[in-house]
């Protein structure tokens, strides 16, 4: 079955404490036309070959063997640079799953993994991610300029959120994407130019 119309680009980090399935694994990604496939077999392996190249997936096992915690490992990889994580487990202890939720993966995989389920938790997983991060970039431009704006009643300045006055255009430049271009209303004009409005009746 071919499971690709277009060749993959995501390189992925596969963790786990099994030759055997991680190689099996690897063939299975490769198959898909993903990139190669580096590959760990402890959590302190993962996390120095996630600090050192920038991976667009982690596949890691919950239980690494002789106490290895992938749970630990992916937290720490989650965390910084914020690499998508799926979970790899044939454990069935509630306790383990609801433990591995606090890691927020994008998807689990129970073992034996076959190629379709692997396919698919991917690309579900991949664009999931992907949906977070633009919802988290749009969270962050919404947020810009809401609630409400202590502004002075003379001279229209604005208070910011450290308790410092500033003029309006330099809050709203520091907080938005808006640019200023400088004229004078009609009313102002009148005002600072009576000359030119002799006569305006």
């Amino acid at each position: 079955m071919n499971f690709v119309t277009t060749k993959p680009s995501e390189r992925i980090l596969l963790v786990d404490d099994d030759p055997i399935f991680r190689r099996t694994t690897r063939k299975q990604l490769q198959d898909m036309g993903y990139p190669p496939v580096m590959d760990a077999e402890t959590g302190q392996q993962a996390v120095e070959l996630a600090r050192r190249c920038l991976f667009d997936l982690i596949l890691m096992d919950i239980l690494l063997g002789e106490g290895d915690d992938g749970i630990a490992a992916a937290g720490l990889i989650a965390a910084d640079p914020g690499t998508p994580v799926i979970f790899l487990t044939a454990s069935t202890d509630a306790g383990l799953i609801e433990r591995a939720h606090g890691v927020e993966p994008v998807g689990y995989l129970t073992k034996p993994v076959n190629k379709l389920s692997l396919h698919g938790t991917i690309k579900i997983g991949l664009g999931k991610h992907r949906l977070i991060l633009e919802l988290r970039q749009a969270l962050a431009k919404v947020r810009q300029l809401s609630g409400l704006l202590p502004i002075c009643a003379n001279c229209k300045k604005i208070r910011d959120d450290q308790g410092y006055w500033q003029k309006v255009e330099s809050y709203i430049s520091s907080c938005s994407e808006a640019k200023f271009s400088h004229g004078i209303c009609p009313e102002c004009a009148r005002i600072l130019y009576p000359a030119l409005f002799f006569g305006d009746q």
